[in-house]
């Protein structure tokens, strides 16, 4: 009797535990047009990782539908109809009861309203993403995928390539889920033909922490995934572009570019190389911001408290600045890209790149500065520079199991870099009365060396949302060269030469560990935790020599100029975060605390300057995604940030004579406030969109400048703790696309204001910005008959500064219009006009600028070949001069530009033939 009495409580206990252990999932689904059930829809749960059906339903006459005994985890989600488009996303099942929110099903009639169908459903929407069948919108045969996005609906690419897709910015292009030559949007859609892609897809990628632990930390990036065809994925495809064009006064110009991709299966091979002395395949030089110039400054994320260290110039052996609008640029840019994946657990990414310049400039600057103390500076600066850049990067993933994985990124970077700069200048004050002036040449030789790599660990424990990741990350940059100045000097008619050499090395390492852990405390809160140990330690060594004349070398050592500097900074950063997901809400709350010991010590003066502080990261991030596109966000965020060593202690320099900066070892750190809000739309139906985005923040101890104007007109800068500094910024818009006239309207709105306080001979000085600006873009094409977009803007633009009551507003206004018109199909005429009118300011007259191109060309043998003439700048205006309203300052400033010039190109577009249908 016992035993039975045993085993019946032993099945009763394991048949309460099966049941416990299944999930009852249901839910409704209605039209999104009519608001009515969608009757026998098909509800199907799969597996994630084959496909595999695992429990299917039919939706009932109420809408309504349910699931029992399910297991719970994670599954696909499918609902389908033959009349509606089909709805699939990811769903975690985990409670005993889960009841999804409603589901809107779109009928097909709906979705292909806009879209003249070929074969397929153009447009769909799987879950959060959009995907746009590429067929379905027809361009040219050689057309690029860039052209190709420009034909989709809800996506927009300006003049600068920048890609918008539901109105947010896109940050990152992938190719088959790959990076594609880094992370530079503009090498997928520029590169890629458009006739190799099977599917755009739109979506807002997930941080790597958030896609793997599955806790939603509101951080995403709007990204654009190309899916290659299969065909494309076992051939060949690439571009053969070359063009040139003779002129008098200056050297001929050319571009020659060579693309080419070979993919079979996972393996993927491209390759380039654009050569030109137009500027038009200018040079991403942003990388050496990564690396960095000059004094080191401590940086703080603002969200999890980390480090990373910059440096900042005013050391005279800073890289020189490029603008590559201005100047005459000779490029030549060659990369590799290869990866590939085995049986699913190994992949390999890498990327080889070289780049090289040569630049050259000339400059003309007028620089006033009012208040108390006016200055005028007048120069002409003759720069030339020509730079050099090695980049290997290497990605590894490997999947161990199913529950760990393994990433390993190494990356170097090598820069050489040479410059050669003459200046020549002079400065009045009040009634024109002469002060300084300088003939200066300086010549500049620097070598960079980077190298860096990360290895990440993460494993996922049995538990949904329970994970751990080891993040070790270490990296080392060198830094060494020369800088000559060779300069005369006048000083209230005091001559003053110069004629120094100053040689440095500098190195900057770092070591950090950072481990984060994740926890659910139930379906809706989970708990992350993180620690991370930083330690950075850098030395900057420079040895200034004067010129001797008796052997004529530099021998004579400089101490004044001459400074030997060590630096080690360790910190231990916690920091604790809590996440609530529930159907449409998500929030994210927590802080990140930094404690930092700071050690700084002068070798050549055998002093040590030690700083214990802490720092504070409260963040709080709140998403509302009322309905399928549309969605509210609101982020706060507090940093602090500490001086850095140019504001403590600056390095001594003698660059420039005339303006020198001191320490203020007083300094407290910043506490910054920033909120924003933002919403963007998107009416998948209407093909219309919409976007508006806030941010305000305030400074508590802002750093600024306090500045000194002695005789001669020598300013001596310092650093100095203010409060009143605050930033306000509103952008937004909306487009959509008139059917009655086939035309697309685009409407953006922006406004601004901020103030900036500083100091200048003791007076406080408050300087007020307050800035706003509308346009408006149209544009219809019609398939090989005409393109046309048209875009008009105005911006208002008011300064003030209550040192001197210096006040100054202008309106500055731009007209675009873009055409491209067809004959027989085979021959074609494109042209751009750009206009740019600013008002008159300050005494100067108006600037009026009309840039105006033209483009005739000729396809052969079904558009693989085309022959094409192409003027720039007809009008002859391309004029590089911009004017600059500062704190207390105004200047205008005139470069060199190309200007009109004419090429005749030849280009072609091979592909592999087999299996291909052009």
């Amino acid at each position: 009797m016992n035993c039975k009495l045993i085993a019946f409580v032993v099945l009763l206990i394991g048949s309460q535990s099966l049941f416990a252990q299944s999930v009852t999932v249901s839910g409704m689904v209605k039209d999104t047009t009519t608001k009515l059930s969608v009757k026998n829809a098909v509800i199907a749960l799969l597996s994630p990782k084959d496909s595999i059906l695992k429990a299917f339903t039919r939706v009932q006459p109420d809408g309504s539908f349910a699931i029992n005994g399910i297991k719970p985890g994670n599954y696909i989600l499918s609902v389908s109809h033959p009349s509606f488009g089909d709805y699939v996303d990811d769903i975690a099942l985990q409670n005993p009861t889960e009841k999804l929110s409603l589901i809107a099903l779109t009928p097909k009639s709906k979705l292909l309203e806009a879209v003249i169908v070929k074969s397929g459903n153009p447009i769909r929407i799987k879950g959060d993403t959009t995907i746009y069948t590429a067929d379905s919108f027809k361009v040219s045969a050689n057309a690029n995928v860039e052209e190709l996005l420009k034909k989709m609906p809800g996506i927009q690419v300006d003049k600068n390539g920048q890609i918008k897709a539901m109105g947010q910015t896109v940050e990152r292009v992938l190719v088959d889920g790959e990076e594609f030559f880094g992370d530079d949007p503009g090498m997928a859609v520029k590169n890629l033909r458009a006739d190799a892609v099977k599917e755009v897809q739109v979506f807002d990628k997930k941080s790597e922490q958030a896609e793997f632990t599955g806790i939603d930390d509101g951080k995403t990036q709007k990204t654009i995934n190309l899916k290659l065809k299969e065909d494309k994925k076992k051939g060949y495809f690439g571009k053969i572009d070359v063009a040139g064009g003779p002129l008098k006064d200056i050297d001929d110009r050319y571009n020659q570019n060579y693309l080419f991709s070979s993919f079979k299966g996972k393996r993927k091979l491209s390759g380039f190389l654009l050569n030109g002395n137009t500027g038009q395949d200018g040079l991403n030089w942003q990388d050496q911001d990564k690396f960095g110039n000059g004094d080191d400054d401590i940086v703080y994320d603002d969200e999890s408290g980390s480090t990373y260290i910059t440096r900042g110039g005013g050391n005279g052996d800073e890289e020189p600045y490029i603008d590559a609008r201005n100047g005459l640029i000779t490029n030549l840019n060659a990369g590799l890209q290869y990866s590939n994946k085995w049986k699913d657990k190994n992949t390999l990414n890498f990327a080889p790149r070289y780049n090289s310049q040569r630049y050259s400039n000339v400059v003309e600057q007028n620089l006033r500065t009012g208040g108390d103390s006016i200055l005028n500076e007048t120069s002409t600066t003759f720069s030339n520079v020509t730079r050099t850049n090695v980049k290997l990067r290497a990605v590894y993933d490997l999947k161990l199991d199913t529950a760990n994985t393994l990433k390993i990124i190494a990356s170097t970077s090598f820069y050489e870099t040479d410059s050669e700069e003459k200046k020549i200048g002079s400065t009045t004050g009040t009634a024109d009365k002469f002060l300084n002036a300088t003939d200066r040449k300086l010549t500049y030789n620097n070598s960079k060396q980077a190298i860096t790599a990360n290895i990440i660990y993460k494993h996922k424990f049995k538990k949904i949302r329970r994970t751990l990741s080891v993040d070790a990350d270490a990296n080392n940059i060198a830094n060494d060269g020369n800088s000559l100045q060779d300069s005369r000097n006048n000083v209230a008619g005091v001559l003053l030469p110069i004629n120094q050499n100053r040689e440095f090395n500098k190195a900057t390492g770092k070591i950090s560990t950072k481990v984060v852990y994740t926890e659910p405390l139930n379906k809706d809160y989970s708990l992350e935790l993180g620690y991370q140990v930083v330690y950075t330690s850098g030395t900057n060594n420079s040895t200034t020599f004067n010129f001797n004349s008796s052997n004529q070398q530099y021998d004579n050592r400089v101490d004044s100029l001459s400074n030997n500097f060590e630096q080690d900074i360790t910190q231990n950063i916690p920091s604790a975060k809590i996440n609530y997901s529930k159907k449409k809400f998500k929030i994210n709350a927590g802080t990140g605390i930094s404690f930092i010991n700071f050690s700084l010590y002068d070798v050549t003066f055998n002093r040590t300057t030690k700083r214990d502080f802490t720092n504070f990261f409260p963040t709080l991030n709140f998403t509302y995604n009322y309905k399928s596109n549309h969605s509210l966000r609101i982020n706060y965020s507090g940093s602090t940030r500490q001086p850095s060593i140019n504001d403590l202690q600056p390095l001594r320099d003698n660059t420039n004579i005339f303006y020198q900066r001191i320490g203020n070892p007083n300094l407290q750190p910043t506490f910054t406030n920033r909120i924003s809000a933002s919403h963007n739309g998107y009416n998948f139906i209407k093909d219309l969109w919409g976007y508006q985005s806030l941010t305000f923040s305030t400074q508590a101890n802002a750093i600024t400048t306090n500045e000194s104007v002695a005789a001669g007109g020598k300013t001596t800068s310092q650093a100095i703790n203010v409060n009143g500094n605050y930033y306000l910024n509103f952008y937004g818009g909306f487009g959509l696309k008139v059917k009655k006239i086939d035309t697309r309207i685009n409407v953006n709105v922006n406004g601004g204001s901020n103030r900036f306080v500083s100091f200048r001979n003791g007076l406080k000085n408050i300087a007020d910005n307050t800035n706003a600006g509308l346009s408006i873009g149209l544009s219809k094409d019609k398939e090989k008959k005409y393109q046309v977009s048209l875009s008009v803007g105005a911006d208002y633009n008011a300064q003030k500064s209550s040192l001197g009551n210096i006040k100054t507003n202008f309106l500055s206004s731009q007209i675009e219009v873009d055409m491209m018109i067809y004959y027989k199909k085979v021959w074609s005429v494109s042209t751009k006009y750009e206009y740019t009118g600013r008002q008159q300011t300050e005494g100067l007259p108006a600037i009026n600028i009309n840039l105006w191109n033209a483009r005739l060309q000729r396809t052969f043998k079904k558009d693989e070949f085309t022959a094409y003439f192409s003027v720039k700048d007809i009008l002859n205006q391309n004029i590089g001069i911009d004017r600059d309203f500062g704190i207390n300052t105004f200047s205008e400033t005139r470069n060199q530009r190309l200007q009109r010039y004419f090429m005749l190109g030849f280009a072609w577009n091979f592909k592999n033939k087999t299996g291909v249908k052009n």
